[in-house]
């Protein structure tokens, strides 16, 4: 089974699924970039690791290698890339091809009215609407967007990203979990406007005046460092938040492994949303804005996290309130959060079903999993509804 993934760039949130395909497939799976990493990505250390990587290549370096690596390929995944004549003539010519794509109308639905716009989107995915050509959605407002227009009728699947996955013994992990602890809230993101970190320190000062035992681990920098300090500051609240900063990834993730609850405050300007799988694979019960793209297909509300529905402070404060309610919950959810991704959400298991996929297609079956990477990805409304009724 030859497979080729093909985007802009290979990213760290894409390289396990690369990874785990490539131990199934080995040198018959290739991701090729199609162009630089920027010097900002390079700096981050992200242009040294593709070019260690030995499934990649590049069509900036080598053109005529990689167009005949997608023609002869068995299944191509295509995410974004402005280099689409490498693989629309695949697709013309009935190949059979994966598109990847986030959220095309993020900022508003209501562009999909542009005779521009619809004429690009035209070109580049709704003609091939009887093709065998189907869209993988990264985050669970997608499969709504490409309906605007017409698209993969029919042929819409969940997908995301998948973070390194860590594989914890559970007694451990939550043996510094109990209940009766300090309620150990972490907040993770860069300290920007659509991250809304404000409402973790209005959250940590209303639990203050409350009475409510606990500390805010705040990990991040940005553009509202100094802001977010000094709400801090005036609210007195220096020894119940520690501020660590930019922190690697890594330690990112230990500091997840020690809290409770994680605070997943971005607004629906976040396409998907990783942070999430990394809390929910740390164990953590996860509070989400359920507008953002992970969380719906993530979460399931008082299972294995927390949502609310409309972006407000007010709704998320309520719904952690809830939880500090019935504190026993909170332990109970995280288990279900750290199943949910050694089970399901992971690298691993998103490759598997991709290969089982290509092969139930190949011989003419459709046997998509009822849950999970390669579902069907429901029509969800931005108003957390499903399009179709179902929770209407």
């Amino acid at each position: 089974m030859k497979t080729v993934f093909i985007s802009n760039y290979i990213n760290h949130h894409q390289i396990p699924f690369s990874d785990a395909m490539y131990a199934v497939l080995g040198d018959d799976y290739h991701f090729i970039q199609t162009e630089p990493m920027s010097p900002e990505r390079q700096a981050m250390g992200w242009g040294l690791e593709a070019e260690r990587i030995p499934y990649v290549v590049f069509s900036y370096r080598e053109e005529e290698r990689c167009r005949r690596l997608i023609g002869e390929a068995d299944l191509v995944l295509a995410g974004w890339t402005e280099r689409t004549d490498l693989f629309l003539p695949r697709i013309a010519a009935g190949g059979l091809t994966l598109r990847v794509s986030e959220r095309i109308y993020r900022e508003g639905q209501w562009k999909a009215v542009s005779p521009r716009g619809l004429w690009a989107k035209y070109k580049e995915h709704v003609r091939f609407r009887k093709k065998p050509v189907y869209l993988l959605c990264v985050g669970a407002y997608v499969a709504s967007d490409f309906s605007l227009i017409g698209a993969y009728p029919g042929k819409m699947l969940k997908f995301g990203y998948f973070p390194p996955f860590r594989e914890y013994d559970e007694e451990k992990l939550f043996a510094g979990k109990r209940a009766e602890q300090e309620l150990q809230l972490v907040w993770a993101a860069r300290l920007i406007r659509l991250k809304h970190p404000e409402y973790a320190v209005r959250l940590a000062a209303e639990l203050k005046a409350a009475g409510v035992a606990f500390h805010l681990h705040l990990v991040g920098d940005g553009p509202l460092e100094e802001e977010v300090r000094g709400q801090i500051a005036a609210a007195g609240l220096e020894r119940q938040i520690t501020c660590y900063g930019f922190l690697e990834p890594e330690r990112v993730r230990d500091v997840m492994e020690a809290g409770h609850v994680f605070l997943f405050t971005s607004s629906y300007l976040e396409g998907w949303g990783a942070v999430i799988n990394e809390a929910m694979n740390s164990g953590c019960c996860v509070v989400a804005n359920a507008r953002t793209g992970a969380a719906p297909f993530l979460i399931e509300d008082g299972v294995n996290g927390a949502v609310w529905p409309d972006g407000s402070y007010e709704g998320f404060a309520g719904r952690v309130r809830a939880l500090l309610e019935r504190p026993e919950r909170i332990g109970e959810m995280g288990r279900a959060a750290y199943r949910t991704i050694r089970t399901v959400w992971n690298a691993r298991h998103a490759a598997a079903e991709c290969i089982r996929f290509y092969e139930n297609w190949k011989r003419g079956i459709t046997d998509l999993p009822e849950s999970g990477p390669f579902s069907r990805a429901e029509r969800l409304s931005a108003r957390w509804r499903y399009c179709e009724g179902k929770l209407e």
